[in-house]
């Protein structure tokens, strides 16, 4: 798959493609709909599919302050895309001069001049351009001007997760917040990652026995709510099963809230510097401050048990 930052990075002789627009923060299972119709259009037709996405979130340029925590990076998004056919992503740069091209414009400098849209692939509530100004109704006019075709899928889905609530990314992004990992994945059709590189903590961890990858998470990453979950250290290949704390460390008087992973039954695993994944599969409890050093290991091993049957399971189960 052929990934571009900014317009000036798609080939001058690229042709007609498929197209649809979108943050596309998680591709959760609503967004998976409208990029595999897009792909089976392009697939139909003969022609590339393309997603266009914004970096950083257009909020953040907007209204300063107010980017959402990213249910994934872009280049997680990227693979994810990949996964489901995309043959190109254009990561355009979201500035405030590009926050104030009309819907005209970016239908004219981004979806005609350079990647010459054959159809145009979007939900029912797509806004874009200036102020939002742009919907699908105005994109098909454009589509008629401009010889381009606009289909609008809708992304309505519903489950379980939120009480039935129709799934999407700010939904994914409230139950991580509140630790529902499982309400998540239903809505993503796979677990919540988050990812960073490796640094070196307090080590208190590898004192008690039971040695963490302190995960230092990238800018703006949607962090699980404070607790102890079952899920997957990633590393250098391997998903290893791992019991994961966030939060702050109470019982030694933290402050900083960090992410940590055990790879459960794993010695001597050196992972200081190395770019990680850690998937949540399910809470197993909140953050808790115990009496005595050894209240905590015992419930440590405990947590560490539970974590590894809930791995285990899962793995049976898939």
């Amino acid at each position: 798959m052929q990934r571009w930052r900014g317009l000036e990075d798609i080939p001058q002789d690229w042709g007609r493609s498929v197209v649809t627009i979108g943050s596309y923060d998680g591709v959760h299972r609503g967004h998976q709909l409208i990029i595999r119709h897009a792909v089976d259009r392009a697939r139909k037709l003969g022609v590339p599919a393309v997603v266009v996405t914004f970096d950083p979130h257009p909020s953040e340029v907007v209204r300063p302050g107010s980017h959402p925590p990213l249910l994934a990076p872009h280049h997680r998004r990227a693979e994810l895309m990949a996964d489901l056919g995309v043959d190109a992503v254009l990561i355009l740069p979201f500035t405030t001069e590009f926050s104030k091209l009309s819907p005209a414009d970016f239908v004219a400098k981004v979806l005609v001049d350079k990647l010459h849209a054959k159809v145009v692939v979007e939900g029912p509530n797509f806004r874009f351009g200036h102020k939002a100004a742009g919907n699908v109704e105005f994109l098909a006019t454009q589509g008629k001007t401009y010889d381009f075709e606009v289909e609008v899928v809708d992304l309505y889905v519903t489950g379980e997760a939120g009480g039935g609530e129709p799934f999407s990314s700010t939904l994914t992004r409230r139950l991580v917040a509140e630790g529902d990992v499982e309400g998540a994945a239903e809505i993503l059709g796979r677990p919540h990652r988050v990812e960073g590189v490796v640094v070196r903590g307090a080590q208190r961890g590898r004192e008690l026995g039971f040695p963490t990858a302190n995960v230092e998470t990238l800018p703006h990453t949607a962090v699980p709510a404070d607790g102890v979950y079952a899920g997957w250290l990633h590393a250098q290949g391997e998903a290893m099963p791992a019991a994961i704390s966030v939060g702050t460390n109470p019982q030694f008087e933290g402050t900083e809230r960090t992410v940590e992973a055990y790879a459960i039954d794993r010695v001597g695993l050196d992972l200081y510097g190395l770019h990680v994944a850690v998937d949540f599969l399910a809470f197993v409890r909140g953050q808790a401050k115990f009496d005595t050093l050894e209240a905590l290991m015992e419930q440590m091993s405990e947590d560490v048990k539970k974590c590894g049957a809930l791995v285990e399971a899962a793995e049976r189960s898939a």
